[in-house]
């Protein structure tokens, strides 16, 4: 297997599979035709275009390349990362043509909306129509559980291609033997949630269109809200109750959702991320009351919004960037923590720093007797050196990452904590602000907020696998050009 460059036969096998994400990319993104028809505005009509042309090109792609379907799991990387800049590039250019947006600035939204970051460009979202209201909600929602994960459970045949593309988005939970099963038993869940949620903020007050979009937004942690105010401008205490336990619900494992539906079991109350998960936001509420006189909802909200990677907020960006800087710490190290893996959540997972803690343990445990504790068990699983040496290396690895995008975002803005904080917010595709990120950024730092919510959606690996065969094709490219014309010299 070529580990340095892409052959020919490997770009096809790429975009055979990648074809069938295409067309089902575009279907999706024919969907708020319906809310612009029934609310009488007819705007979206021209945003038909670039959709029904993914369509047509996922076609071709597919038919053209049928015999090429021998897929690795180096194509699978590929495909996922490729998937994801698909969708944000086509959703952009119906932006793009509605809206009159310059292209960097719809794509940093469609990304953002796909990849459930919830930062935004749009100053007034509630100028929008409501069909691109809609679109940017349902990108969320569809996002939530994964780009490739939606539609490889409609479009592609189950097997261990079905399997390889689950696993490249980041994904090792299986609720079923079937990965075919597991996602459709993934998407029941999901869908029963959503209905929920609906129904609840419906109960609560609020119209169809708003409880429609706020359910999407939250149960897939996205947070991107059709109100300028976010989540405050309802400023009602139920309406923020259901939607932190939406966040939570979001931030769970969909396994744990399962076996709490099969058993009927205290499964939620073993799992061990769920545990941490409520610990750290009462530890965290704590200690944010005892060192500031804010408001209990304010606190918990923020906390919850946090720690879920939702970026919903009940504060404007202005009122986050006035906390003292201990608040905008603690809600920092959160967002990097993150929710549960297997879950709709970006940023670290919980379980990555739960073994690294324990792996810590182990280090102390073995300075007083050298040797004797090699593994540990977490949640009645035997967690062996190399899983605690890949947790600590992609925590190294995610902080070097922030480290670069919060030197680069320094130079853009002249408050240090602030840029921190939102370059935090990006890579955890969380979505709370300072306002350090907005519309008047230059070109550089919009490109580099958008390669940071790829990079976190897409757990690193996958990127960066992506830029290595992307530059060692092109440089294969190079010496070949470079040999045939040697060739035609002599």
């Amino acid at each position: 297997m070529r580990l340095n460059y892409l052959s020919r036969q490997d770009i096809k096998i790429i975009l055979h599979y990648l074809g069938n994400i295409m067309i089902g990319i575009g279907a999706v993104l024919l969907v708020p035709i319906l809310v612009d028809v029934l609310s009488m505005e007819f705007c979206y009509p021209i945003g038909l275009i670039p959709p029904l042309i993914s369509i047509g090109l996922g076609y071709l792609f597919v038919y053209k390349f049928r015999e090429y379907d021998k897929l690795k799991f180096k194509h699978s990387m590929l495909i996922s990362s490729i998937a994801w800049l698909w969708a944000g590039f086509v959703a952009a250019l119906i932006m793009m043509l509605i809206l009159d947006m310059s292209f960097i600035d719809a794509f940093f939204e469609n990304i953002s909306a796909w990849t459930g970051s919830g930062l935004t460009m749009i100053s007034d979202v509630e100028s929008l129509p409501m069909s691109i209201l809609f679109l940017r909600s349902l990108e969320q929602w569809v996002g939530g559980l994964g780009v490739v994960i939606i539609f490889i459970s409609v479009l592609i045949k189950p097997g261990t291609s079905a399997f390889k593309l689950y696993k490249s988005e980041a994904r090792e939970d299986r609720i079923k033997p079937n990965i075919r099963n597991t996602l459709n038993k993934t998407i029941q869940i999901y869908g029963f949630y959503t209905i929920i949620g609906i129904f609840l903020y419906i109960l609560a007050g609020l119209p169809i269109f708003d409880a429609v979009n706020l359910t999407f937004t939250t149960i897939s942690t996205g947070g991107m809200s059709i109100k300028n105010a976010n989540v405050g401008f309802y400023n009602n205490n139920m309406i923020y109750i259901i939607t932190m336990f939406l966040m939570i619900l979001g931030a769970t494992s969909f396994t744990v959702h399962y076996k709490m539906y099969k058993a009927k079991s205290f499964a939620l109350i073993k799992d061990v991320q769920f545990r941490f998960m409520i610990i750290s936001i009462v530890i965290s509420g704590i200690i944010v009351a005892l060192i500031t006189h804010m408001a209990p909802m304010n606190v918990v909200f923020h906390i919850v919004s946090a720690i879920t990677t939702t970026g919903a907020n009940i504060a404007t960006p202005s009122e986050l960037a006035s906390w003292a800087p201990s608040v905008l710490i603690v809600i920092m190290a959160l967002m990097v923590m993150g929710g549960s893996s297997g879950s709709t959540v970006g940023a670290v997972k919980l379980i990555r720093v739960i073994t690294v803690l324990k792996s810590i343990n182990i280090t102390v445990l073995n300075v007083v007797s050298p040797g004797r504790v090699l593994n540990t068990k977490i949640s009645e699983k035997t967690i062996g050196e190399g899983e605690m040496k890949e947790s600590s290396s992609y925590i190294a690895v995610y902080l070097f990452f922030l480290l670069i995008g919060w030197i680069i975002m320094s130079f853009y803005t002249d408050n240090p904590m602030n840029a921190l904080f939102d370059v935090t917010s990006t890579i955890g595709n969380v979505g709370l602000s300072t306002g350090a990120i907005n519309a008047s950024l230059d070109t550089l730092p919009k490109a580099m907020l958008i390669f940071l919510m790829w990079l976190g959606r897409l757990e690193i690996i996958p990127i960066l696998l992506t830029i290595k065969l992307g530059y060692g094709s092109f440089k294969q490219t190079l010496k070949l050009i470079k040999r045939s014309l040697q060739n035609k010299i002599s």
